[in-house]
């Protein structure tokens, strides 16, 4: 089933995470240049539209992936230091600091078989493209 679309709520006593953060981070700027929408249409098609559970969120799995690539991370190392980033929660999608890692890191491989290799290597080349074209990346660091 396709990922729910979530709507944003707001958190009584919590701040965005676009107020405490730096705008000017790498990945803050990033985030804000990225064409999210882009992702959730090519992903479209992996998903029936009425069956099973729903899919997660394409913009954290993206960026999850994203993350795993640009700092060299595992799986699961991905998802333990998100927990304790928030430019990297801010990145995937997050308005508030999360306590609870997003996904359990086996998600990710399912993801990735679902997506298939050849989709998800453009969906990496296009967050890459962006982040070389802004220089929040150099080319050494790939």
């Amino acid at each position: 089933m396709k990922p729910k679309k979530q709507t944003p709520q707001c958190e009584l006593f919590g701040a965005h995470l676009s107020e405490l953060l730096n705008p000017e981070h790498p990945l803050y700027v990033l985030a804000e240049r990225i064409d999210w929408r882009q992702f959730d249409l090519a992903i479209d098609a992996c998903y029936a539209d009425e069956l099973g559970r729903p899919g997660v969120n394409t913009r954290l799995m993206v960026g999850l992936m994203y993350l795993k690539h640009a700092f060299n991370e595992s799986d699961e190392s991905v998802v333990a230091r998100w927990v304790e980033n928030p430019y990297w929660q801010f990145f995937c999608g997050c308005q508030y600091m999360q306590h609870d890692p997003p996904v359990d890191s086996s998600k990710m491989s399912k993801w990735r078989k679902r997506v298939g290799a050849e989709r998800l290597e453009t969906l990496l080349e296009a967050t890459i493209h962006t982040a070389l074209a802004m220089k929040a990346l150099k080319p050494q660091e790939l």
